[in-house]
């Protein structure tokens, strides 16, 4: 008899603590994506949750599935810094509160994503004293870390977060580029911006592919004895895991677009191999969050020696990263080639995180929120000419105007013998109208006929070549060697 009084008062006693249960990317300091269906979910034990919202006082019904499941849409307000609240109910309440309507953006990739304010060991980011003085100053800034953590099966709910607004206390932990971003965006749009950091330092880009994408494309194990039995150099170059524990988490939220910082790790993949894989990676996530095509906004490598500092591995890397830009429908590229200073050719995390947020921003506001005077886009090559001995090329997105005439670095000059040369290169005016006015003139002593010409193309060589807008010309190259 003592054993069932005690049963029934357990059981009494689960249902008095009993709650919804959200993900803990649900919860206070959370921002919600401005005027949409964004999407709510959870796990119950009754068959329906009352939710309640506390902008319009509309009461939604989510009716719960066979394993508890249930997921609501809900029409979000206009952004504001204006506190809002959620109330779950389901026999038992549960409020969210501090809740800002505003932009939402999601910070994928490795480490130089996942690089905080504050830094790592022995790898510092530029302007930190700047950032946590100035960080009241940023109004309506959360974020959120997702614990990057492996699994076998896609996780419907993350490791233990929370939501944290932007202060002096709390700025060194968010992702560094991913703050610079949200600075722009909040002063330029005047609104709250949450950032969900979901990524992992070290991490491939198969790292964050699905079981089926993977059997489809590639010969990574999925299965729990290929997995056990493959052993990687680093647990972080893993397929498949890193996207189920860490990844699968965020994809019922409700959000603007996406942020992504990697490709240190697929350094030395063969021909076309990530470009095809990132672009398959994009589909991947705008079907995943069902949201439809929204935008892409990546960032090249930095140069870095890759134990041979004029190997010309990393650049293929980054010729990859280009293709994959014009391949990825409503998609960005953000180009580092000047954010490195000479004396880190062997850190693999460059100080300078700020303007690599900020080039980020400088896409959105340009290509998703509409201002056109945002100069967004780093030049390309375009062109060449060659006359005797000079090669004469065009650029892509000069916006106008290149940053120097003389003292240009970086160019090479190669013949028929395929051996470069350093070359000198000067901006040529050309009087008299017509195609050919405006060039790059780029000339080689070593090299009385050339046929082919790079820049910046090497594991580590920084350029100076800079459009209207201070964006570095792209690393290139026009030969296939």
């Amino acid at each position: 008899m003592r054993k069932l009084i005690l049963t029934a008062a357990t059981a009494l006693a689960i249902c008095a603590q009993a709650k919804v249960t959200l993900p803990y990317v649900m919860g206070d300091n959370m921002i919600l994506q401005q005027q949409t269906e964004a999407r709510l979910w959870g796990k119950t034990t009754a068959k329906e949750v009352k939710v309640t919202t506390s902008w319009d006082n509309q009461v939604y019904t989510a009716k719960a599935s066979k394993n508890g499941d249930f997921i609501v849409k809900v029409k979000t307000p206009k952004a504001s810094y204006t506190p809002l609240s959620i109330t779950f109910d389901d026999g038992d309440r549960l409020t969210l509160n501090n809740i800002l309507a505003g932009e939402v953006w999601v910070c994928a990739g490795q480490s130089n994503m996942e690089m905080p304010v504050k830094g790592f060991g022995n790898c510092p980011v530029e302007g930190y004293n700047d950032a946590v003085i100035t960080a009241n100053q940023y109004k309506g800034v959360h974020f959120v870390k997702i614990p990057s953590v492996m699994r076998v099966e896609p996780q419907w709910n993350s490791e233990p977060t929370e939501w944290k607004e932007v202060s002096p206390q709390t700025v060194g932990e968010a992702s560094a580029t991913g703050y610079f971003f949200a600075q722009v965006i909040n002063k330029a749009l005047d609104v709250p911006v949450g950032l969900i950091m979901a990524n992992k330092g070290g991490s491939r880009v198969e790292s964050w592919l699905t079981k089926e994408n993977l059997e489809k494309y590639t010969k990574e194990p999925t299965d729990s004895a290929g997995i056990v039995a493959f052993k990687p150099e680093w647990d972080y170059h893993r397929a498949m895991l890193w996207g189920n524990g860490t990844f699968n988490p965020i994809l019922n939220y409700t959000v603007k677009g996406i942020l992504y910082y990697q490709g240190c790790s697929n350094v030395g993949d063969p021909g076309d191999q990530y470009s095809e894989r990132m672009k398959i990676l994009v589909e991947q996530w705008r079907s995943q969050f069902g949201l439809g095509e929204i935008p892409f906004y990546f960032v090249e490598i930095a140069p870095y020696h890759y134990d041979n500092a004029d190997a010309d591995w990393g650049a293929k890397l980054r010729e990859q990263q280009y293709k994959a830009s014009l391949a990825i429908p409503n998609s960005g590229l953000v180009s580092t080639n000047d954010l490195v200073y000479p004396y880190e050719p062997t850190q693999i995390h460059p100080a300078q995180k700020k303007p690599v947020g900020q080039r980020l921003a400088y896409l959105a506001l340009n290509k998703t929120y509409g201002m056109d005077a945002v100069g967004c886009m780093s030049p390309s090559y375009k062109d060449m000419r060659v006359t005797g001995d000079i090669v004469d090329i065009h650029l892509n997105n000069d916006l106008g105007a290149i940053s120097r005439f003389e003292d240009i670095q970086g160019f090479e000059l190669a013949g028929e013998d395929r051996v470069f040369h350093p070359a000198k290169a000067v901006h040529f005016w050309q009087p008299g109208g017509g195609y050919w006015d405006e060039t790059i003139r780029i000339t080689s002593p070593e090299v009385k006929h050339p046929v082919a010409i790079r820049y910046c193309f090497k594991n580590f060589q920084i350029g100076n070549l800079k459009n209207a807008a201070g964006l570095p010309l792209f690393p290139f190259r026009t030969d296939k060697w």
